[in-house]
């Protein structure tokens, strides 16, 4: 974990680099208004959490072949996941039960929820089951097994066994990526099995991803974007995934400014 939290500012700086890819320090200098000196020490900050990486003259995009820490992800893109869990909860009544998989976009929602009433909670996410803990109206249920220190899951056999037992109303989940046939990505093959059984064991699905997983690249397949009752996002997707939703049937929300006037 990281001892310093990001400023806005530097928060900003990673999101604007995962836009454009490399920004020089001149340009982000010019950006906000700043010295060059300022920035460089904006970039160290941002570079030191793993969400980008320097280059000669500016930062750039970090490429990886894992998902960067738990912590750093949940800095990233914050705002557009907030919106989409205050739209998700619009969604969802008092009383539900709901399976949440792994993810900083569902902990999200579930910090959305958390005025809800009575709601039961199945998860194989520690992060989630202790949120919502805080609620004494939920009942808490999580799958017991290995424990993934990175990411506070719970992975292997007692989290499939926990995950199939139980038929929910509303099944929750993120992907680490979304291919251009749909296909739903990620890092790691239990992750896909537990979002699948999630996926196979509720009434209804909704998955929730912010504008950056249409570009994002993980390399273990399982399931499709058009598999999903409603996709929550912050902004239209692209118009190949669009064709995909309309084709499955599967209801597009999209979160942000225009969804709560």
């Amino acid at each position: 974990m990281h001892d310093m939290q990001l400023s806005e500012r530097q928060v900003e700086i990673a999101e604007l680099v995962r836009e454009h890819g490399f920004l020089t320090v001149e340009k982000l200098a010019g950006h906000f208004g700043l010295t060059t000196q300022t920035i460089r020490r904006d970039l160290n900050a941002v570079c030191d959490h793993d969400l980008a990486r320097r280059r000669h003259g500016g930062i750039e995009s970090s490429v990886k072949s894992e998902n960067i820490a738990y912590e750093s992800r949940q800095i990233l893109a914050r705002r557009a996941k907030l919106a989409i869990g205050r739209e998700v909860a619009r969604h969802i009544a008092n009383g539900s039960s709901l399976a949440f998989s792994i993810g900083t976009t569902p902990q999200v929602v579930a910090e959305a929820l958390l005025k809800h009433d009575g709601l039961r909670v199945f998860t194989n996410n520690l992060n989630i089951a202790m949120l919502c803990c805080s609620n004494l109206t939920f009942e808490v249920n999580i799958a017991g097994g290995r424990l993934r220190n990175t990411d506070r899951d719970i992975l292997g056999k007692g989290m499939e066994s926990f995950l199939s037992s139980y038929m929910v109303d509303v099944g929750i989940y993120g992907v680490a990526g979304v291919a251009e046939d749909g296909t739903l990505l990620d890092f790691y093959e239990e992750e896909v099995r537990a979002r699948n059984l999630i996926r196979e064991n509720s009434r209804e699905t909704f998955l929730v991803l912010d504008h950056t997983k249409f570009e994002r690249v993980a390399h273990v397949r399982g399931g499709s974007v058009g598999e999903a009752t409603k996709v929550f996002c912050n902004a239209r997707p692209p118009e190949n995934i669009l064709k995909i939703l309309s084709a499955s049937g599967t209801d597009l929300i999209v979160c942000g400014e225009e969804a709560e006037t």
